[in-house]
Parts: C-alpha cells; sequence; structure tokens
C-alpha cells in the first residue's frame, strides 16, 4: 500500500503519477520498469517517490488494487442486472474486461501483465482473500446471488466457485495475449470453459 503521504498528495498530483506510473508498467512489464522514467514523466524527484511509495511493486501492486476494485463493482453491477445469476454476471463481467483490454490506452498495461502473471498478479487481479475475510466482503454482495440455484453447501463452497469461474476468465485472457487470439476465440474459449463448469463433469 502507498504510504499516508501519498494519499495526503493533491488530487491532481496523484492523477499524475498514476498516469507516469501506467505509462511505464505500459512500456515494460514491472520486473524491467525503472522507478527514473516514473519519477521523471511526473515531474517529481527520486526521493520524493519513496516518500509516497517503499518501492515500484508497491505502486504496481497499488494500481492492481485499484484495477480489481473496479472490476468487483462491475461483477455486482452484473449480479444485480442478472438478478443473481453467477455464471451471467462473471460472462458480464469477462466482456467488460475483454472491452476495456482492448482499449488503446490500457493494451499494452494488461499485455504486460498477463504475459508475465505470477502468482502475486493474479492472486491480486483475482481479488483472492481468506475464506474469513471474503465473509466480511461478502455481506453486501451475498444477497445478490441466487445461492438456491448453485451446489453450493456453504459460504466456504461458494467463495471456491467464484475462485473457479475467475481463474477461467483470467486463463481465457491470458490467452489472447499469449497466442494473439481474437476476441472471438477468446470468448469462445471462455464460455466453453465455463459452460462445462457450469453443466458439471460427472453424468
Amino acid at each position: 500500500m502507498p504510504k499516508q503521504t501519498f494519499f495526503n498528495l493533491p488530487e491532481e498530483k496523484k492523477a499524475t503519477l498514476i498516469r507516469a506510473a501506467r505509462k511505464e508498467f505500459s512500456r515494460v512489464p514491472l520486473n524491467d520498469a525503472l522507478i527514473a522514467n516514473i519519477v521523471k514523466e511526473a515531474g517529481v524527484s527520486r526521493g520524493s517517490f519513496y516518500q509516497y511509495f517503499e518501492d515500484k511493486d508497491d505502486l504496481y501492486f497499488y494500481l492492481l488494487d485499484k484495477n480489481t476494485e473496479d472490476r468487483w463493482a462491475v461483477f455486482v453491477s452484473e449480479l444485480k442486472k442478472h438478478d443473481g445469476d453467477l455464471f451471467a454476471a462473471m460472462t458480464g463481467m469477462f466482456y467488460s474486461t475483454l472491452s476495456l483490454i482492448n482499449e488503446k490506452d490500457t493494451r499494452d498495461f494488461y499485455s504486460n501483465m498477463f504475459l508475465n502473471m505470477n502468482y502475486k498478479i493474479e492472486k491480486t487481479f483475482k481479488h483472492t482473500v481468506k475464506l474469513e475475510e471474503f465473509n466480511k466482503q461478502m455481506s453486501n454482495v451475498l444477497p445478490l446471488i441466487q445461492i438456491e440455484d448453485l451446489h453450493a453447501a456453504n459460504n466456504e463452497e461458494l467463495f471456491h466457485m467464484l475462485q473457479i469461474t475467475m481463474t477461467i476468465m483470467i486463463q481465457a485472457l491470458m490467452l489472447k495475449f499469449a497466442q494473439e487470439l481474437s476476441d472471438e476465440e477468446v470468448a469462445k474459449h471462455f464460455e466453453l470453459q465455463l459452460k462445462l463448469v457450469k453443466r458439471g463433469f460427472i453424468k
């Protein structure tokens, strides 16, 4: 998490830093990104950067956290739109995310993220949390999900259902960049896997 000094900055200066960071992380993956480029683009000193963030990883994962919050809001919106249908909501979030990563200003950022995915990045993007935290965070969302339509005996099973469906979405989006698939091919891959999970493997 950024230091409090970052949050105390004027909104315009925070936005400038974020734009500079996104530009650098769009240019190269996290491991190759340079703080020197970020501070130069943002017009701040290197010393100031370390007053705001521990290191470039701290800044990068802050950006991913903000992205995850936005994606979660989309998921909640899709749940409401589809009357609690988990699979319809996940499909809606998939297409929303697919549209987002196709935008000119975000495509390179997501390309670098998906092509250099590791456990920490995937965990952040999936918003993976412990079951105890999940129960707290889901307190406002659980009433939206039509749980009676799912074979979920409890919140733990629902937790894993969400993780599985989210993994299917992430893998499909990774394939888009790794194999340079078209949106149609990626959507077909995602929808087939989601359909198989929804139907179940056992006759």
